[in-house]
C-alpha cells in the first residue's frame, strides 16, 4: 500500500508530494526545467467554479505599459500594469505564497505565489508587500501594495506568469482590453517556449506592440516623456495631440 501525506487546504486535500515537492523560498526558479523541451501537452485548469476556484485580475482595470518581450537590449520576461502607488494587488488564483523578497537591481519588493493549477505569478516593485511565504491565498486576497520600487521609471506592477518556472507571455492567457482570461484553461507546449532562443541571443522580436500611459493628475507631456525614455514630440505624434493640448485625467495616452 503507498501512503501519500496531504494536507486540508480551503476544503480541499492537496498531496504535499506533489505541491511542495520544490520548495525555495529565495529563488524565482528552482526547478531546473526548460520549457522548450517539453514532450507533452499541459493542460492547466485556469479556474474550476465547481471546485469553488476562482481567478481575479491582479489589479483593478488599468492599461498596459509594456508587454513581454524584447526591450532596450534586454528581455522583458511580464507584462507592466499601470496603477499608483499605494493600489491594491490581489493574488490571482488560489494558492500559496513562496517567495516575498527585495531585489534592489530588478523587481524590488516582490512576492512568488504558487497556484494550484500549476502555475505560479510573480508580482514586482511594490511599495509594501503583505503575504508572508507560506500563506495560503484565495483569487482576488490582497497580497502587497503597488509601487516603483526596484528597476522602475515610475508606479507599475510586473506581472508574470511561469510553468515550472520558465516565464510565459501573459497576454497568452489574459485579454487586457477587456481585463478578463481569455478561456477557463490553458494548453502549455514546447512552442510556448520557443522565444527563448531569442531572449538567450540577445535579438529582439519581430514585431513591436503599442503600450500606454494613464493620465494622473499633474501629469505633463515632459512628465511622462521622461519617465518613458521617449520624446514630447512622439507622445504628440502618437496620440494626434499638441505640446498646449490639456491632458484629461484617466485617458489613456499612447507612449510607443
Amino acid at each position: 500500500m503507498e501512503m501519500s501525506e496531504e494536507v486540508l487546504v480551503d476544503s480541499t486535500w492537496i498531496k504535499i508530494a506533489g505541491y511542495y515537492a520544490i520548495w525555495d523560498t529565495r529563488n524565482i526558479n528552482p526547478y531546473r526545467m526548460d520549457g522548450r523541451q517539453l514532450k507533452d501537452t499541459v493542460d492547466i485548469k485556469l479556474y474550476d467554479p465547481k471546485q469553488n476556484r476562482d481567478y481575479k485580475m491582479p489589479l483593478d482595470k488599468t492599461p498596459i505599459t509594456s508587454h513581454f518581450g524584447a526591450r532596450g537590449g534586454r528581455w522583458h520576461y511580464g507584462t507592466d500594469i499601470d496603477l499608483d502607488t499605494g493600489d491594491s494587488i490581489v493574488a490571482a488564483f488560489d494558492g500559496v505564497v513562496r517567495i516575498n523578497k527585495w531585489d534592489g537591481g530588478g523587481y524590488g519588493n516582490y512576492i512568488v505565489v504558487r497556484h494550484y493549477n500549476g502555475l505560479e505569478t510573480l508580482y514586482g516593485h511594490m511599495s509594501k508587500p503583505i503575504a508572508k511565504p507560506g500563506d495560503f491565498v484565495k483569487a482576488g486576497q490582497l497580497i502587497g501594495l503597488g509601487g516603483s520600487t526596484g528597476r522602475s521609471s515610475g508606479p507599475h506592477l510586473h506581472y508574470e506568469v511561469r510553468y515550472q518556472g520558465n516565464p510565459m507571455d501573459p497576454e497568452n492567457l489574459y485579454d487586457f482590453p477587456d481585463y478578463l482570461l481569455k478561456g477557463d484553461s490553458y494548453q502549455i507546449t514546447a512552442a510556448v517556449f520557443n522565444y527563448s532562443n531569442r531572449a538567450r541571443s540577445g535579438t529582439s522580436s519581430s514585431g513591436r506592440r503599442a503600450a500606454y500611459h494613464k493620465v494622473r493628475s499633474g501629469d505633463t507631456l515632459s512628465g511622462i516623456a521622461k519617465r518613458y525614455g521617449v520624446s514630447v514630440s512622439q507622445l504628440t505624434r502618437l496620440n494626434g495631440i499638441s505640446t498646449r493640448t490639456t491632458l484629461r485625467v484617466g485617458k489613456s495616452l499612447r507612449i510607443r
